[in-house]
């Protein structure tokens, strides 16, 4: 029987996020407005680079 590694990595992954969320669900939360807050500054910059480019 031949292991799927990239199936394996996902669930371990998935059950790592799960774990977090229930034994610290406020960093949960922090990491995942980080993120967000991230994202929406990216697409901030790159909003002001497509600006000024024109």
């Amino acid at each position: 029987m031949r292991l799927n590694i990239k199936k394996v990595i996902t669930y371990v992954g998935v059950g790592f996020v799960v774990f977090f969320l229930f034994t610290r669900p406020a960093k949960a939360a922090d990491a995942v407005n980080g993120i967000f807050d991230g994202i929406l500054q990216g697409a901030d910059q790159l909003a002001i680079f497509a600006t000024r480019l024109l």
